[in-house]
């Protein structure tokens, strides 16, 4: 009976690892959280943007009607605009501020959001927090060389 060595001792390199394959690996995956985060966070204003957008269109079309059959175009009604793009906040579930302009005429919707990350919460960052923008501007009549 012949003695056969133990494995380990046979091939001492095997089961050992690089450490420039260890740094790598770390390093792509905290590449892949990044994006998978960054995506996140891109779709998140994205949403937060297009809420904006549909809440300064509902409030500008609370014209003022007595200045509309005063012969006063492009003026919105400041109490029923700033209800209607509230009430469009309110019912899409999202937060934000609703301002008009000292004319009247323009309509500014700022939201505020917050989008929960995957791999940034391993390192103490739970979430994303995103802001979107949008303005509705009344115009009073169209000019140019239209068809």
């Amino acid at each position: 009976m012949t003695h056969r060595p133990a494995p380990w001792r046979t091939d001492p390199d095997r089961g050992s690892v690089t450490v420039f394959f260890a740094i790598t690996a770390v390093g792509l995956l905290l590449l892949l959280g990044l994006v998978a985060d960054g995506a996140a966070k891109l779709r998140a204003t994205q949403q937060a943007t297009a809420v904006a957008a549909e809440a300064a269109r509902a409030g500008g079309q609370a014209l003022d009607t007595a200045a509309a059959t005063a012969g006063a175009t492009g003026h919105v009604d400041r109490t029923q605009a700033l209800q209607a793009a509230q009430h469009y906040l309110t019912a899409a579930g999202a937060t934000g501020t609703v301002a008009v302009s000292a004319d009247r005429t323009r309509l500014t919707v700022t939201v505020t959001r917050t989008a929960p990350t995957a791999f940034l919460s391993l390192i103490g960052i739970d979430q994303l927090t995103v802001t979107g923008h949008a303005q509705a501007v009344l115009v009073g009549s169209i000019t140019g060389g239209g068809t």
